[in-house]
């Protein structure tokens, strides 16, 4: 069966670091670009990472800094490494896999797991 897993979130205080993680089954994420995506309550899911077949990165200016994803190729895994966390950060925080960081359109996705939820209390 070929899905994606997000695990690793949790109830964090203000300021800690958490290591979200995405791991793939039934076909190798190496070969796709990867997206990491969060939803609020009551707001859209928005892009907060991306991770390109060449290992580029992309990041919105709204978590540059304290945001980091990187692969590793021997666990089919993707990770997001969030550090400082703030409340705002609450969400549930989903994976993706595509073929291009920038050329997808992640609006039409429609692969979408159970995510993983991560909540920061101030």
């Amino acid at each position: 069966e070929v899905q994606l897993v997000e695990s690793g979130g949790g109830l964090v205080q203000a300021g800690e670091s958490l290591r979200l993680s995405c791991t793939a089954s039934g076909f190798t994420l190496d070969d796709y670009a990867v997206g990491w995506f969060r939803q609020a309550p009551g707001k859209e899911r928005i892009g907060v990472s991306c991770i390109s077949r060449n290992g580029g990165t992309y990041y919105p200016d709204s978590v540059k800094g304290r945001f980091t994803t990187s692969r590793d190729k021997a666990r089919n895994t993707v990770y997001l490494d969030i550090r400082r966390l703030k409340p705002e950060d609450t969400a549930a925080y989903y994976c993706a896999a595509d073929q291009d960081c920038i050329a997808t359109d992640w609006n039409k996705y429609d692969g979408w797991g159970q995510g993983t939820q991560v909540t920061v209390s101030s």
